[in-house]
């Protein structure tokens, strides 16, 4: 629909009551209990048949590949994969080729955007923290941030220098921006697989163990206690690593943390059979850690969850384990997960926006959608009764690298609008 045309939006779930929405020129122009809300003559109606209605959601961890590995994912496909999956933002990491360690690739990334999404969803990109993601030389960050990065990461390649850290995080902090580190040892991690372990040992696969994590996240909190400055630690896995985020959230420091539904839902004897398409950076750990990792998240000490998206092409997940790159796709799958995670009694609707939408745009300083009279209609509706087949068929991405293809999830985004206009 066009900006101009009248919505109605009737027989929506809002927070757990039937509810009708009336847009008008982009924005929400009222919202109340069924039946309480007028509908113009000219509006468009379309009736929620009882879905869920929720605002757009940030994901604020997101590998979209372009440019220089377009045939796993480029911004258009991953921003429409996004826009089903009921995001209407998500932060780009650099490890691109070239890496977005400039201002022209991080121009690039946002020509491409505005090219192939100019109504949305948004893509921020998030700027190399060192050249290269070398390790070695700090990035331009003033340039990057000049440029539209909105944070900075390693992301792909840890940053085993605890000076050259140091000196990111403040660097960063000068331009008002977080740091984002993935938390991994690389010594500890060479080579690995999976998480190592029993399992890890019966495959006669190399395992990462979870100190490899622990130890960055120990660091990490350690500098930002004693430099008084932000750090967000990434894709969080194992006890290890929460343990030592509740330790720091207790002393009051400035310490963000995010993990992703596969940690609260898979193991690793997902890899049994040497399933490539579960292989992931950090790798899936035990059963114990999953079920410390959910009452984490019910506890709240997640700040947010993250989809850790990343694609790769069919032909280089089929391959030998110890071959096959790291990393599976999530945008689309996202939303199934963590309503059942809603349905188990681990958070409830209310945490779920806060963990998709509040957090991250409260961290990285984003605009947040909300279904208030006023407000840009930003608005998703989510079916969580309705079953799909997770496959190529049913999936936007360019690639289907994930443990749940040919698998049926319930719940799925029926329609999205950003600023009135239908992107699904």
């Amino acid at each position: 629909m066009s900006e101009a045309t009248a919505l109605f939006i009737k027989n929506a779930r809002l927070q757990g009551e039937a509810t009708d929405i009336l847009v008008q020129e982009g924005i929400i122009a009222a919202v109340g209990k069924k039946g309480s809300v007028e509908c113009p003559g000219d509006a468009e109606q379309y009736d929620a048949g009882g879905a869920l209605a929720l605002p757009s959601l940030i994901d604020a961890h997101v590998h979209l590949r372009e440019p220089g590995f377009e045939w796993k994912e480029d911004i258009a496909s991953g921003l429409t994969a996004a826009s089903f999956g009921g995001f209407g933002a998500v932060m780009a990491m650099g490890n691109t080729n070239p890496v977005n360690d400039k201002a022209a690739v991080t121009c690039l990334m946002l020509d491409k955007a505005k090219a192939s999404h100019p109504h949305g969803p948004k893509l921020y990109p998030i700027g190399a923290l060192t050249v290269g993601l070398g390790g070695e030389q700090l990035a331009p960050l003033r340039e990057l941030a000049d440029a539209g990065c909105v944070a900075f990461s390693n992301d792909g390649k840890p940053v085993a220098n605890s000076e050259i850290f140091r000196r990111g995080m403040e660097y960063a902090g000068m331009w008002d921006r977080t740091v984002i580190d993935h938390c991994e040892d690389p010594f500890l991690s060479a080579k690995s697989h999976m998480n190592e372990g029993p399992v890890s040992g019966r495959m006669g696969v190399r395992g990462q163990p979870t100190t490899a994590e622990a130890l960055h996240v120990a660091r990490d909190i350690l500098l930002s206690e004693y430099l008084d400055i932000p750090v967000h630690l990434a894709h969080i896995s194992c006890r290890q690593s929460v343990e030592l985020i509740i330790w720091a959230k207790n002393r009051g420091l400035k310490v963000t943390a995010e993990t992703c539904p596969h940690f609260l839902h898979f193991d690793e004897t997902l890899l049994n059979g040497y399933n490539t398409n579960a292989k992931i950076n950090p790798p899936l750990r035990s059963a114990k850690d999953v079920a410390y990792l959910r009452k984490a998240l019910t506890d709240g000490v997640f700040d947010m969850l993250v989809t850790d998206h990343a694609p790769h092409a069919a032909h280089e997940k089929e391959t030998a384990l110890d071959e096959a790159p790291q990393g599976i796709i999530g945008l689309e799958t996202a939303l199934p997960l963590t309503w059942k995670l809603v349905e188990e009694g681990i958070i409830d609707e209310k945490k779920l926006i806060a963990l998709w939408k509040d957090g991250p745009a409260g961290i990285f300083k984003l605009p947040a959608a909300a279904i208030k009279q006023g407000n840009a209609a930003d608005i998703v509706l989510f079916d969580p009764d309705m079953e799909w087949e997770v496959g190529p068929e049913t999936l936007h991405s360019k690639s289907f690298n994930t443990p749940l293809l040919g698998q049926t999830l319930k719940g799925k985004v029926s329609r999205h609008w950003l600023g009135g206009r239908r992107i699904v």
